[in-house]
């Protein structure tokens, strides 16, 4: 895939987890799909991936999964 920033042909698809929101309103999505390129760094979500996110936020009671996550703190 070539890489709209750097015009390498190196950039690839790798999905990637992402928290939105905070406190209550917090919610973790993964396996969203990110165009990567490991020339220039340059991440990219597509205006397909970014439509179906707003769709998870807006509606996410239908498909959200509760899970307790432990947290420390660095030292």
């Amino acid at each position: 895939m070539i890489c709209d920033n750097c015009g390498k042909n190196r950039a690839f698809e790798r999905k990637m987890t992402h928290t939105y929101g905070k406190g209550k309103g917090l919610i973790l999505i993964e396996k969203i799909p990110v165009i990567d390129c490991p020339d220039c760094g340059e991440q990219v979500l597509t205006a397909k991936t970014i439509k179906e996110i707003e769709n998870i936020r807006r509606g996410r009671d239908k498909q959200l999964k509760q899970r307790f996550v432990p947290v420390t703190q660095f030292a």
